[in-house]
Formats: structure tokens, C-alpha cells, sequence
């Protein structure tokens, strides 16, 4: 028969059930849910506090984790073997050897209680000597001596106590922890005491440090080995994390072969391309840039050849001021198109630098003083650097009329902070002005001249070292520019 194709009505119905269902199962399924969650967060919160107390105490490096990730399972296996193993076999061993001995001293009082013995019982001593290794002195019938308190974990006093008082079933006095290497037995007969010393070796497993030696041994073996290997794994990486984080920092990369694993050869290979993609876009923007700038100068050239040959006028005087106002936004344009990339770091006298940079701020008119805490030499693009605190500084001393410049240095990081007593910036506008050509409508850029790429420039160069600037509220009440690079 042909197949019966379904009317839309029939699915309409099924949906509409369907949803009818699920409508009715959901409030059992909240209200069951609403039950369990608080029983679940409850027992899951001794799982949260272990998670966050390993995050916080283990090692972060890859090579520390990859060491535990290979020790942790070795040592808990052979912990567990070990216990498995020992526990059984010493166990076991014990108890056979400390029956073996029980026989021996049962045999010795047979024969003492059945046939007749000399008088100082030395063909008994004899054979308990040479045969069984086992020393036997024969002891007037006295009370035995108090018992002594017994070991817990004392193996050789459990089982030979248990098989003295199920084999021999006389009254009897042991002591496994006077000498430890000797365990003495007394069982006392009807006319005297006999006395047995035998050596503890006799009555218990006495090689299972063999077992352990062996395990630690393989174990050190083996942990030593993969030292050496994960040293070998790790090393790439670490030196691909150098290369990244010196090309991050502004500095000259030395050229290194991909090497390592497989994963590691493709993020080195990955890192390699995009630093030339990186180098020939900078490049290609500088080329094109550098071209504009060239054409545009010599047009403002011929401008100022065409000035210089009309009269003085205010109206001359007003395209000459344009001309130069041309040209600087010019050379800001090609500056923040060149950036900082054909510079090589060297060492920089910080110190010196915000010296200098005191007195070229105080041209402008503001009160500007300069302090340094630490070592001054940092390794740094040097004409970058200033350039960066150059703008930060004259955009402060424009705006403000006292400026404070602080640097200090730590083990991991530069910090310059600059402030004034200028308007500030509002928090809303304070990303926003590191946009290129962006002006905010406030009394900071009110009737200001420049190109609005001081800021860009500023965050492009401290961030071309790896760092970043940050805009505060100044205690002074103006702005704090904060500049962290690593060192």
C-alpha cells in the first residue's frame, strides 16, 4: 500500500500534546530541583575548597606540573603496591616462620618431657644448638615472670603467643621487644623451666627492605629520566616564550630554529610568520607614509618659498603659522606611522632622561620638578621613550601649571607617574582619547593646537616595550598619567 502521508493537523496535535506534557512534568522537575540544589552545593563545597586550595599552592610552570603529572601516579602506584604487597607477604612469611619456630620449641618439650635427659640437659642443648638454632638453658620451676606490655604492630609476639598457647598449651612468658634482635620464650614443665632465645630473624621476614630498596631505586631511575626529557621538551618552548616576550617588549629577537615537538615546531613556525607579517605590514605603512611625507613637504616648501616673497601682513603671517602648523602635524603623522620599530634598546639613564625632560617642560611656563627611586639604567628604545614622555609631560605642563614627575624602578617593572593640576579628564573620556585624531569638547583641549596623536603615539610606544599607560585622577586634582613597562 502506498505510504500515508500525515496532515499538518496531525503534527499540530502532537505538538500541542507534547507541550501539554512537558508543561506538567516542569513544576515537579523545579520543585525537585529547588530541593536538591542546596544538599548538592553542600557536598560539592568540600570539592571547591580542595580545587581552590591546589590552584593556589601548586606550581604554575609547565616543567613543575609535567614533573607531578608523571611523579604523583608513580609514587601513589607503588605506594599501593608496596602496601598490598608488603602487607600480604610480610604477613604471611611472618606467620609461617613463626609457626616453623613454635614446632621447633614444641619438639624440644616433647622430647624433654618423654625421655629421660642427663642431668644438666646437655644432649637437649646440643641438639636445640645445632639442629634448630636454638638456644635452650633449663631453669629451676619458678612463677613465671609478669607479662610485658605488648607492641601493636608486633607481628612475631601476635602470631607466636597465639601458636605457643594453641600448640604447646602450657603456660608460657614471651618477650619480643627486650633485644630486639633475639626473641625469648620460657615454658615451664612440671620439675623446671625451659628457657629458649632465638634470633628474631628466625620468626619473621627479614629481606622485605630488599623489596622497598628496589622499588625506590627504579622509582629514582625512572623520575631522573624523565627529567631529563621533559628538561629537553620544555627548553623550546621556553625559549619560543622569551622570543615572544622580547618581540613584545620592543627587542631584537635573535633567529632560533624551530625545534622540540611537533607543537612546538608549529607555534614557533606560527610566531616566526607573524612577526614577518607583522615587520612588513610596519613596513609597508612607513613606506607609503614616508612617501606622503615627502610630497607634502615639498609642497609646504614651495609654500614657504611663495610666502617669503609677499609683504609682511597679518594675513601672511597667518599662513605662515598655518604652514607651520602643517608641518608639525606632518612629522607627528609619520611619527606614529614609523613608530618604534627600527630602534635598537639599550641601556637608558631613566633618571637623566626625566631630568632633561624637566627642563624642556618648563619652556612652556609650568612648575615642573622630577624625582627617581631605584636603579635608572633600563634597557629601553631610548629616542621612543622620550618621545613618549615628551608629549605626556608637554600635554600635562600645557594644561596645568604645576607638574610632578615620579619614576621608580623594581625588579619587574619601570613605572614613571606624571602629574598635574590641569582640568583632568573625565573617566568616560579617558580611553577615548587614545583614539588617533580624537578631541574630546573640554577645558583640557579647548583652543589647543596639535594633531591629537600625542596620546597614540604615547600608548603606541609603551606598548611597543610591552607595557601599558594608564589616565587616573591626579591627588593633585588634575590628571596622573601612570607609565608600567617590564623590564
Amino acid at each position: 500500500m502506498p505510504h500515508q502521508i500525515r496532515s499538518p493537523k496531525f503534527f499540530e496535535r502532537m505538538h500541542n500534546s507534547l507541550k501539554r506534557l512537558w508543561k506538567s512534568i516542569l513544576p515537579p522537575l523545579n520543585a525537585i530541583h529547588s530541593k536538591i540544589e542546596p544538599i548538592l552545593s553542600l557536598l560539592l563545597k568540600p570539592y571547591h575548597s580542595a580545587t581552590k586550595w591546589l590552584h593556589a599552592h601548586l606550581p604554575k610552570g609547565l616543567y613543575s606540573r609535567s614533573l607531578l603529572i608523571i611523579i604523583i601516579p608513580m609514587v601513589l602506584l607503588q605506594s599501593f603496591l608496596a602496601f598490598a604487597f608488603l602487607e600480604r607477604h610480610y604477613d604471611l612469611v611472618t606467620r609461617r616462620l613463626s609457626e616453623a619456630v613454635v614446632r621447633e620449641i614444641r619438639a624440644i618439650v616433647e622430647v624433654a618431657e618423654t625421655y629421660p635427659q642427663d642431668a644438666d640437659f646437655k644432649q637437649l642443648r646440643t641438639l636445640a644448638s645445632q639442629a634448630l638454632n636454638l638456644t635452650v638453658s633449663v631453669l629451676p620451676k619458678e612463677p613465671l615472670p609478669p607479662p610485658k606490655p605488648k607492641p601493636f604492630f608486633d607481628l612475631v609476639d601476635r602470631y607466636m603467643s597465639s601458636q605457643i598457647a594453641v600448640t604447646i598449651k602450657k603456660p608460657f612468658w614471651i618477650d619480643t621487644i627486650g633485644n630486639s634482635r633475639f626473641v625469648e620464650i620460657r615454658i615451664q614443665l612440671k620439675n623446671h623451666t625451659l628457657k629458649f632465645i632465638a634470633r628474631r630473624s628466625q620468626a619473621h621476614a627479614s629481606n622485605s627492605h630488599i623489596f622497598i630498596v628496589w622499588m625506590v631505586a627504579t622509582s629514582t631511575v625512572l623520575v631522573t629520566i624523565a627529567i631529563l626529557f621533559l628538561r629537553n621538551q620544555i627548553r623550546p618552548v621556553i625559549e619560543l616564550a622569551d622570543a615572544a616576550e622580547s618581540y613584545g617588549k620592543g627587542r631584537i629577537v635573535k633567529e632560533f630554529r624551530p625545534h622540540g615537538a611537533r607543537e612546538v615546531r608549529r607555534a614557533t613556525l606560527a610566531f616566526l610568520d607573524m612577526r614577518r607579517r607583522i615587520e612588513r605590514h610596519v613596513e609597508q605603512r612607513t613606506t607609503m607614509l614616508a612617501g606622503v611625507s615627502h610630497d607634502l613637504r615639498t609642497i609646504l616648501t614651495r609654500f614657504r618659498l611663495q610666502l617669503a616673497l609677499f609683504d609682511d601682513s597679518p594675513e601672511v603671517a597667518a599662513l605662515r603659522r598655518d604652514v607651520d602648523e602643517m608641518s608639525r602635524m606632518l612629522e607627528d603623522y609619520l611619527s606614529f606611522s614609523k613608530g618604534d620599530k627600527q630602534e635598537i634598546p639599550q641601556m637608558v639613564d631613566v633618571s637623566l632622561l626625566l631630568e632633561d625632560l624637566e627642563v624642556e617642560a618648563e619652556v612652556v611656563g609650568a612648575d615642573v620638578s622630577s624625582k627617581f627611586e631605584g636603579d635608572p639604567l633600563v634597557m629601553l628604545k631610548g629616542q621612543s621613550f622620550r618621545r613618549c614622555l615628551l608629549n605626556l609631560i608637554s600635554n600635562a605642563a600645557r594644561h596645568g601649571k604645576t607638574v610632578r614627575m615620579m619614576g621608580n624602578r623594581t625588579p619587574d617593572w619601570l613605572v614613571v607617574t606624571i602629574d598635574d593640576d590641569g582640568p583632568g579628564i573625565s573617566p568616560e573620556e579617558r580611553e577615548n582619547v587614545f583614539r588617533p585624531f580624537y578631541r574630546i569638547d573640554s577645558s583640557r583641549n579647548q583652543d589647543s593646537s596639535g594633531s591629537g596623536l600625542g596620546l597614540s603615539i604615547a600608548r603606541d610606544v609603551v606598548r611597543g616595550h610591552g607595557g601599558e599607560i594608564f589616565l587616573r585622577e591626579s591627588p593633585m586634582g588634575g590628571l596622573r598619567v601612570r607609565v608600567r613597562i617590564p623590564i
